[in-house]
């Protein structure tokens, strides 16, 4: 079947979409209207107390619960010492990039003792996502759910569960994360891994200290229950199980799945993935557990496990107030790849989906790290990456340099000169064996700011290729502004010729953020009806510090609906 044969009918569908949406907006829906007070709180974890940034004194911050249709207004008052942007993971952001949040991005940050009220209205989108800081890493601790329920009046596409729990994992460094890639950048080493693992903002019964505060998720015999679960940890994909439990998988990054049944989760930072969950075991309590999946080979990582309890409210009590051990968790080896890629690889859309068919842009990007030779004038402690150089990520050979005086979009919307170029390559310059022993040669990157141009309505087709540049890893990519259909996944280096048959046109998943197998490549598709500039980068926020991102300018189209709003009064100044 075809669809979106040409830009005509895109842009007549847009409007269409946008009109019913308004349409739904003045029948139904709400305007929410929350604070966010940014700044340094007492947090106490593994037996030491930091002054940790914050939102509203919660670590993690506050769950925001919103129906489809709805408006957030949220102001966000700056009191830490540090700048600030927060992005609304996932949100499409139709028409309202000023919104989206990264830093130097679409927004200048929001300087200590300042405020900016994001405001914005999500249409078309069910389920799990999640915002968070998009500031350097304070991501590690200011970060919380968003959950966008069905509009008034609609209900799941499954049987309405009698519990919905969030479940965040995150990640914990026993010192101040700002202080640790501050010390990475100046000397262009990796940074530490993190201490400890968490769900919930608690590490749970493994870690010293922690035991009093792991989370307790209730269950009842027979009933059947919805977890949404959220990776929010900085730079490691996770797996996550529960004890003896089957999960039937039905949503991820805010859209619905074809149901499936499995035992271990996958999820890259910025993911969210939807399951249910049956009462169906002997009432006691089980571990809820998450560690690392850790796809670069020799790369030092986080090798904790955290770990929540599935608590049954019919579970005998024990006897003389003692608490009963909870039934073991049993996870993957840390590099099962065999079983992160049969989970990512089992998504599908509950339906058939009209995929773009005819593509206007076909795009090849290579993602992967790399290395900087150091200039002759840098002191060796400022490069200490291996041999004596600094670490370095890039896509297409480019590492992504962010502005300083200009938002990109902002730049964009006034036609300031010499932020960035709109010479982002479509195609990496150079061809290699990108999963072979590839050549020292071609580790260096070039740094710089390109974006890649799109017309308004375009059908773009992504090719994202991981190398082995330095070492090969599961690089989790984010698309700003966009849901992508995912086609196909692969190993080795992507074939046109033969690949190319291997892909889903028919129930594809739709996602916002997808994991690219190490040593590997993944497909996605969209079509450009979202005009503004929209950074697509790796998740692993260490990735983003060396230059693993890269902008799409998506140009306005005809009239109103299909251009970008002005900017807000409040919007801030560099």
């Amino acid at each position: 079947m075809e669809a979106f044969n040409n830009n005509a009918w895109c842009s007549f569908l847009f409007g269409v979409l946008l009109l019913s949406g308004s349409f739904v907006v003045f029948a139904n829906a709400e305007t929410h209207y929350h604070e966010f007070i940014v700044q340094a709180t007492k947090v106490k974890r593994l037996c030491k107390t930091h002054n940790t940034i914050t939102v509203n004194g919660q670590y993690p911050g506050p769950t925001l619960e919103i129906n489809d249709g709805d408006t957030l207004v949220v102001k966000v008052t700056n009191k830490a010492r540090y700048n600030l942007t927060i992005h609304w993971h996932g949100i499409r952001q139709m028409r309202t990039a000023w919104a989206d949040g990264p830093e130097f991005v679409t927004q200048c940050p929001i300087r200590p003792g300042s405020s900016y009220t994001y405001r914005f209205t999500v249409q078309g989108q069910e389920g799990t996502l999640w915002w968070h800081a998009h500031s350097s890493w304070l991501r590690a601790t200011v970060y919380g759910a968003l959950i966008i329920h069905p509009a008034a009046g609609s209900s799941y596409p499954f049987t309405k569960p009698m519990r919905e729990n969030v479940l965040l994992l995150g990640e914990w460094w026993d010192a101040n994360p700002i202080d640790v890639v501050r010390e990475a950048t100046r000397t262009g080493a990796a940074p530490n891994v993190s201490n400890a693992y968490t769900i919930n903002g608690q590490p749970g019964d493994f870690y010293n200290c922690s035991r009093k505060d792991t989370v307790i998720v209730p269950i009842d015999a027979g009933e059947t229950n919805l977890l949404r679960v959220i990776n929010a940890a900085l730079n490691q994909e996770l797996f996550f199980t529960v004890a003896n439990h089957m999960l039937t998988v039905v949503g991820a990054d805010a859209s619905y799945t074809k149901p499936f049944t499995t035992n271990v989760l996958m999820l890259g930072p910025g993911q969210t993935t939807d399951v249910l969950i049956l009462g169906n075991q002997v009432p006691a309590r089980y571990y809820i557990a998450a560690r690392a999946y850790q796809s670069a080979q020799g790369a030092p990582f986080d090798n904790t496990t955290t770990t929540a309890i599935l608590e049954y409210k019919s579970a005998p009590c024990p006897a003389k107030g003692l608490i009963s051990t909870p039934v073991s968790a049993t996870l993957p080896a840390f590099n099962d790849t065999n079983t992160a890629n049969t989970f990512t690889t089992s998504f599908r859309s509950p339906k058939q989906v009209a995929v773009p068919i005819t593509i206007d842009e076909s795009l090849f990007f290579t993602v992967g790290l790399g290395l900087f030779n150091c200039p002759k004038n840098f002191h060796s402690s400022r490069c200490q990456g291996p041999n004596g150089t600094r670490f370095g990520a890039s896509m297409n050979n480019v590492s992504f340099v962010l502005p300083s005086n200009f938002s990109l979009l902002q730049a964009a919307h006034q036609g300031i000169p010499g932020v960035f170029t709109t010479d982002f390559p479509a195609n990496p310059p150079v061809t290699f064996d990108y999963t072979g022993n590839v050549s020292r040669a071609l580790w260096q990157p070039v740094p710089a700011t390109k974006v890649y141009k799109l017309k308004f309505g375009s059908r773009v087709q992504v090719v994202l290729q991981g190398t082995n540049i330095f070492t090969g890893e599961n690089h989790p990519i984010h698309l700003h502004g966009y849901d992508f259909y995912v086609l196909a996944i692969g190993f080795g280096n992507f074939n046109p010729q033969t690949d190319s048959a291997k892909f889903n046109l028919v129930d594809p998943p739709l996602r916002n953020t997808i994991a690219v197998p190490v040593s590997g490549w993944a497909v996605i598709r969209f079509v450009a009806d979202n005009p503004g500039v929209w950074i697509m980068h790796c998740h692993l926020d260490v990735h983003i510090t060396w230059g693993l991102s890269m902008a799409f300018l998506v140009e306005n189209g005809v009239g109103k609906l299909q251009s970008l709003e002005p900017p807000p009064a409040d919007y801030p100044v560099c």
